[in-house]
């Protein structure tokens, strides 16, 4: 990513600064979290080290981590918006992500990905090598009683 494009953008924690709407919009027509309700999407933000992308005042994209600051850590819902897309933003984000100091003792990092691997991959991850320990339990009628 070259230096004016770090000029113009910053990545804040700061929960007060996310467009939660912007970021349901997206997240809610994505593939991961398609038709996500509004109620779930903030319980989660609340519950999750939250990262914004932006410009100025725009937020331009997003992506939390689930974890307990020292054995796992969970990446998930990472995006940036299709205009700001092909400029080593998404590059930059996650090693900033990856990089943020109170994450440095996490052993285990996991994320899904359907379409982003050779992102990912740049920085450690790739297919876990004993997916037969791996399990996990789906609620499909999770959203059903949520607005």
């Amino acid at each position: 990513m070259n230096e004016d494009l770090k000029h113009r953008f910053y990545i804040s924690t700061d929960k007060s600064k996310l467009d939660i709407k912007m970021i349901h919009d997206f997240l809610r027509n994505s593939y991961w979290a398609e038709n996500i309700p509004l109620g779930i999407l903030e319980k989660s933000i609340a519950n999750s080290l939250c990262f914004g992308l932006y410009e100025g005042q725009r937020q331009v994209g997003f992506a939390r981590v689930i974890t307990d600051y020292a054995t796992s850590a969970f990446l998930k819902d990472v995006f940036i918006l299709e205009p700001y897309r092909g400029q080593g933003l998404g590059t930059w984000f996650v090693q900033f992500i990856l990089s943020y100091p109170e994450l440095q003792d996490v052993q285990k990092w996991l994320l899904g990905t359907k379409d982003a691997h050779g992102l990912y991959r740049r920085y450690g991850f790739k297919k876990s090598t004993t997916p037969e320990k791996l399990m996990m339990r789906s609620n499909p009628n999770a959203y059903q009683h949520q607005n």
